[in-house]
C-alpha cells in the first residue's frame, strides 16, 4: 500500500454532499447507539497531511452524536511528564471505556512520522515502533476494541492552495504556522515515512483506510461510510 496507489480526483457536488451528509450523520447516530448498548469501545484515528481536513471531518461526523459518548483528542507534542514515559503511555491513558469512542486527531503514529522526520526519535526507536504499534493494536482488537485508522491524502498542489487560502483569511490565519511551511518543505521525507507506515502497519486486525481528500465533500462522506461499514462488520462478527 502506497500513497501513489490512490486516485485523489474523486469529487461530490454540493447538492449530493448535503443529501448524503445528513444521511450518514443519522446512520452514525444509530451505530453509536448499538456500540453503547453492547458496551464496545471504539477508537478512531485520523492521520493525514497538514490541511487535509482532519478537524473538519471530526466536526461533521460527531455533529449528531451524544457528546457524552465520545472524547476527541488533538494530539500535539508530548509534555515533559509524558516524555519520561514510553511514547504509548499518554495514549493508554486515553483509551475509551466500553460503549464509548476516543477520536484522535493525530495519534501514536507520530512516532514513525513527525518524530522520525524531525529526528525527535532515534532511528532505532522509530524503527522499533512498527512492531510495538502492531502489538499494541492487536491487543486492543483482541480485547474487543474496534480500531479504525484513517489517513487523509491530498496532493501537494491542493495543500498549497489551502495554505494560501488560510493565510489570506483573518479567521483562519491562526491555523497556519511556520511548522506547516517547514513540514511542506520536507514533503518527500514525509511521503517516504507515510508509505513505510502504511506498508508496515496495515494489518488484518487494524487495516488502514486511505481516503482521497482533495475534495473535502467527498472525503467527509467517505470517512463517515468507512466508520459505519467498519463498525457494522465488527458487530456482525460478534
Amino acid at each position: 500500500m502506497q500513497l501513489s496507489d490512490f486516485d485523489l480526483s474523486a469529487k461530490l457536488s454540493t447538492k449530493e454532499y448535503e443529501k448524503l451528509l445528513k444521511k450518514q450523520q443519522i446512520a452514525l447516530l444509530g451505530i453509536s447507539r448499538k456500540v453503547y448498548e453492547r458496551k464496545i469501545p471504539v477508537i478512531l484515528m485520523m492521520e493525514g497531511w497538514d490541511a487535509a481536513g482532519k478537524g473538519g471531518v471530526i466536526k461533521r461526523i460527531t455533529a449528531f452524536l451524544d457528546p457524552r459518548g465520545y472524547t476527541a483528542y488533538g494530539i500535539g507534542a508530548p509534555t515533559e511528564i509524558e516524555k519520561n514515559h514510553h511514547y504509548l503511555w499518554r495514549f493508554w491513558n486515553k483509551l475509551p471505556e466500553g460503549g464509548k469512542a476516543a477520536i484522535f486527531d493525530r495519534s501514536w503514529y507520530g512516532r514513525v512520522l513527525v518524530e522520525r522526520v524531525e529526528k525527535l526519535a532515534k532511528e532505532v526507536e522509530w524503527k522499533r515502533a512498527y512492531k510495538e504499534i502492531n502489538k499494541f493494536e492487536k491487543t486492543l482488537a483482541a480485547n474487543g476494541t474496534i480500531v479504525i485508522k484513517v489517513f487523509l491524502s491530498i496532493s501537494k498542489a491542493e495543500q498549497l492552495r489551502r495554505f494560501r487560502k488560510r493565510q489570506q483569511n483573518k479567521l483562519t490565519r491562526w491555523k497556519l504556522t511556520p511548522d506547516d511551511w517547514r513540514n511542506r518543505s520536507k514533503w518527500g521525507e514525509y511521503e517516504k515515512a507515510i508509505n513505510e507506515m502504511l506498508e508496515k502497519t496495515n494489518t488484518k486486525h487494524t487495516p488502514w483506510h486511505v481516503i482521497a481528500s482533495d475534495d473535502k465533500k467527498f472525503m467527509r462522506i467517505a470517512v463517515a461510510k468507512t466508520i459505519i461499514t467498519t463498525i457494522e462488520k465488527a458487530l456482525k462478527k460478534r
